[in-house]
C-alpha cells in the first residue's frame, strides 16, 4: 500500500507536497525519542504532535509519512520544513484510536 492509496481509502488530507511512498507498517507514538528508537523505515507515524521537530525525526527514521490526528492544527513552519525535505504530512480529524482501526482493517498492523 502506498501513501496515495491511504489518502484515497481513509480520507486523510495531505498538508505537504511529497512523492508517494510504500507504507510498511504503522508506528504510534507522541514521544520523539520513542519514534527515533522504535519506528522503522517505511512506517506510517501516527501522532498528535505538530511542532517542527517532528520533521527531522521522521527524516531520521525514513518514515513513509507523518499523520496528525484529532484535528490538531499544524503550524506553517512545520509544513514549510516538511516541504523542504519532501516529508509527507497527512491530517485527519479522527482520533488516533479511530484511525488505527481503519488502518488495521486495511491490513496495516501497528508496530
Amino acid at each position: 500500500m502506498t501513501t496515495k492509496d491511504l489518502i484515497e481509502s481513509t480520507g486523510l488530507t495531505p498538508l505537504t507536497k511529497f512523492e508517494p511512498r510504500d507504507v510498511d507498517g504503522v508506528f504510534v507514538s507522541d514521544m520523539l525519542s520513542d519514534v527515533m528508537a522504535g519506528a522503522k523505515s517505511g512506517n506510517l507515524w501516527i501522532t498528535v504532535q505538530t511542532h517542527k521537530n517532528i520533521v527531522p525525526a521522521a527524516n531520521l527514521i525514513d518514515a513513509a509519512a507523518i499523520v496528525i490526528t484529532s484535528g490538531k492544527k499544524v503550524p506553517q513552519d512545520t509544513l514549510d520544513l516538511a516541504n523542504q525535505h519532501d516529508i509527507a504530512i497527512l491530517w485527519t480529524e479522527l482520533a488516533t484510536f479511530e484511525l488505527i482501526g481503519k488502518l488495521y482493517a486495511l491490513g496495516l498492523v501497528t508496530k
